[in-house]
């Protein structure tokens, strides 16, 4: 064989490999574009980093702005300030938290849609639009279940180190607090609406401030429905927390109706411990009621009822 073959040869196996090469980089691009995910309704195939997202779950919303990641689309309604800017025109409008509109979801063509709590029910028709997850919280492991939801975001769109650290100063607070509720009596969770009142205990939606918070229930087997136990300023007295801790529904959406301290200020409320004492907590009701599982909304709960209950 000439040198001028085994060059040739040599040049064609240099090409082949070359080309071998580029066609696995470019397979194992293609492989990595995809990640298979573990949701509240299923497990779903996603692309890696998501360009055009549509949130319908005011919790999820909160977790992609904290991780600095952005959004094509949200539900109309009443938001945080702090998630202020979706209200603007910059975001399409895709529905409301309870129901999409279909129209508009189809035309923004998303790579992803989410859901959760309220607008979980329709996920299967969004998911026959687009890839869809539903990151609804579980009531019973609330606070492990955002960290979930925050972690496996963190995944999607590699911000994994963001999230962990977030994780990290959620854990973090949740254990100093409980050792400090540990030692200040026990607590009664109400929420206000309509002049009405519904008290809601360990098991319920709000159930976490004593499972997961550490505050002691002034009362148990309190109903654990959605709209929790109707209550009387009666059954208050008779329980005499320690602590009252109050969540405003209507300032919560906008609605005006009787306040919660009008509804709390009467004789039969004002004699109860945590009156007398000053222990009457009024939870921030947006945080509580709408946004619930986000992790800026739920760290700023763990740290109003910490800087609370210390500083009484």
């Amino acid at each position: 064989m000439t040198n001028s073959s085994t060059r040739r040869i040599r040049s064609f196996a240099a090409i082949l490999a070359g080309a071998l090469a580029f066609g696995s980089l470019t397979m194992g691009a293609a492989i990595a574009q995809d990640i298979s995910v573990k949701h509240a309704q299923g497990e779903t195939t996603v692309p890696a980093s998501p360009k055009k997202v549509l949130v319908f779950d005011p919790a999820s919303l909160d977790m992609l702005d904290a991780l600095g990641v952005e959004v094509a689309g949200v539900p109309t309604g009443r938001l945080p300030g702090y998630l202020s800017k979706y209200s603007s025109d910059r975001y399409e409008k895709i529905g409301t938290l309870f129901e999409p509109d279909y129209e508009a979801v189809n035309a923004a063509d998303p790579d992803l849609i989410i859901v959760g709590g309220r607008s979980r029910a329709k996920y299967r028709d969004l998911a026959k639009i687009a890839p869809t997850i539903d990151l609804s919280t579980a009531e019973g492991n609330f606070v492990g279940s955002v960290a979930q939801n925050l972690t496996l975001l963190g995944k999607i769109f590699d911000r994994q180190a963001q999230a962990d650290a977030l994780v990290a100063k959620l854990e973090s607070s949740i254990a100093n607090l409980r050792q400090d509720a540990a030692k200040v009596g026990k607590g009664l969770l109400v929420l206000t609406t309509g002049g009405k009142m519904s008290a809601y205990g360990p098991g319920s939606r709000f159930g976490a401030l004593h499972s997961e918070f550490g505050i002691t229930p002034a009362v148990e087997n309190l109903a654990t429905t959605n709209h929790g136990q109707a209550i009387s300023a009666e059954f208050i007295a008779k329980a005499n927390p320690d602590w009252l801790f109050v969540i405003d529904r209507d300032a919560a959406i906008g609605q005006q109706s009787a306040a919660a301290k009008g509804v709390l200020d009467n004789e039969l409320v004002a004699q109860t411990t945590a009156w007398k004492n000053g222990h009457v907590i009024y939870l921030d009701p947006v945080n509580w009621y709408l946004v619930g599982g986000g992790i800026t909304s739920l760290q700023a709960s763990v740290d109003q009822v910490a800087k609370a209950i210390v500083k009484k």
